[in-house]
């Protein structure tokens, strides 16, 4: 188990890393993630919902997520509170204090998917949440040290020396860890080091001496890594324009919404060298440059829709659509496009009806259940081929529905033109990962595609990580370790 002195220290790669290191020697590897906060969630082969990690490692493993994968994945719909998924379902919400009474009942859910992986693999890969010194949260934990206990797994735990204080880190999780949690780790990794590692070799023999874990490596920066999808919304904080700009590059402008939901939908426009993404923070316009605004799924379309509104963002899209400029609506993205939004079950929050941007002639309503489902198709009217898939609550109709922008292979129609093709809208999330699709989008922004193709892009940066901890980090005494 890869536990962490805090959040963003890298715990995520690295299982995905080890995940196609062993796997490429022939194991069968499974990763696992007990507990998840995220709302960058993808759709399962069994049907269910789990965190957006999981899945890149399950890739990098070689194998088809699954539920089991991440038993328990919270949503945040506020700043205190979460819809809860327990094995791929939405069980309920709950408040930060509440769900503190939730998790001995979990556990079980918990221990359940874990042993099922077990049971299938050679090699179990299990990435803890958070910080592991969080021990004012230590009673009745399932993320890092109570799921390590219930099951016996061994941990190493990876500070961050890229943030500073690594070694105080370390040392202070042995110094504020139960005496009985700190007996399970078994070693240590310090992550994203940049210059001579002989530099730091007094500080691995510093830490190894006061904790009396072992090193177990110290890993150079991989720069790739931010070409690979990002966990959470910290991957995309204070991001700014990214992707290359080369000149006459096309902007694609990206309002960054509280709850932000799927946003790895922007990681293959972001690899595009003709194309620069914009997303912008709270705070700032949208520019007027943009070729196209995108609006992003979200997890709390309502109250997300209030807060781009409050940021004078409703202002600069009805202004870029006047100027001729193209608008699309991802999933909540495309919710908030229509006319209005209606939520008489209070899914969302209290129940009501507000106004959408009215770009496209249609309404939406909030219903109770949700659909989970990877989805093909084409889209219209050109019959372009797509994958990707749906995640949403919620129906939409209404007159430009009858122009759909997709057609699903079940026949059905997907999302919603507006009469002059300028502003569109779609429920499925993943369209611009398929060649077919970027090139098609690219092609509208009048940019052409680069080179790579983004699957292969994914592919060559797991195998560089695999190759990359391979170099730095004791794989055999891992090995050794896990038993």
């Amino acid at each position: 188990m890869i536990q962490g002195t805090g959040s963003d220290v890298g715990k995520s790669l690295i299982v995905a890393g080890l995940a196609r290191l062993y796997a490429r020697r022939g194991l069968r590897v499974r990763p696992f993630k007990p507990q998840n906060m995220s709302n960058n969630a993808a759709v399962t082969i069994d049907g269910g919902e789990i965190g957006r990690a999981q899945a890149l490692q399950a890739r990098a493993a070689g194998v088809a997520p699954s539920v089991h994968m991440n038993p328990v994945l919270l949503k945040p719909q506020s700043e205190t509170g979460s819809q809860v998924v327990v094995q791929g379902r939405m069980v309920g919400t709950a408040r930060a204090r509440e769900y503190q009474d939730w998790k001995p009942r979990l556990l079980a859910a918990v221990v359940e998917s874990f042993g099922r992986l077990q049971a299938e693999s050679d090699l179990v890969l299990v990435e803890g949440a958070g910080s592991a010194s969080e021990v004012n949260l230590r009673r009745g934990d399932i993320a890092n040290m109570g799921f390590a206990r219930a099951t016996g797994t061994p941990v190493v735990l990876l500070g961050d020396i890229d943030r500073g204080g690594v070694i105080a880190s370390i040392v202070g999780t042995k110094a504020v860890i139960d005496p009985e949690d700190a007996a399970m780790v078994r070693g240590f990794l310090v992550n994203r080091f940049r210059g001579d590692p002989s530099l730091f070799s007094d500080g691995m023999g510093l830490i190894a001496a006061r904790t009396g874990w072992e090193a177990l490596g110290l890993i150079p920066h991989f720069p790739d890594a931010a070409r690979l999808p990002a966990e959470d919304v910290l991957g995309l904080k204070g991001a700014g324009r990214t992707g290359p700009t080369l000149p006459g590059a096309k902007v694609v402008a990206v309002p960054v919404l509280p709850r932000i939901a799927n946003f790895d939908d922007l990681d293959p426009l972001r690899a595009e060298p003709g194309v620069s993404v914009v997303l912008v923070d709270p705070g700032r316009p949208i520019p007027p440059e943009a070729d196209l605004v995108l609006l992003p799924g979200s997890k709390t379309t309502i109250p997300d829709l209030a807060f781009l509104r409050a940021q004078g963002w409703d202002i600069d899209i009805l202004a870029h659509r006047r100027r001729g400029g193209r608008v699309l609506g991802l999933c909540g993205g495309y919710q908030m496009l229509g006319t209005s939004l209606s939520d008489p079950q209070g899914i969302e929050g209290p129940p009501g009806t507000v106004a959408g941007l009215g770009l496209l002639d249609v309404a939406t309503v909030m219903t109770g259940e949700k659909r989970l489902a990877a989805a093909s198709g084409v889209s219209l009217p050109d019959e372009t081929p797509f994958t990707g898939y749906e995640m949403h609550v919620g129906e939409t109709g209404g007159p430009d529905a009858a122009r759909p922008l997709l057609r699903l292979a079940d026949g059905r129609p997907d999302g919603a033109v507006s009469a002059d093709g300028l502003v569109c809208g779609t429920y499925v999330h993943g369209l611009f990962a398929g060649e077919a699709q970027r090139a098609l989008w690219l092609g509208r922004l009048g940019a052409a595609p680069g080179p790579e193709a983004y699957e292969a892009v994914i592919e060559g940066v797991l195998d560089r990580l695999a190759d990359h901890l391979e170099a730095h980090v004791a794989c055999e005494r891992l090995l050794a370790l896990a038993g």
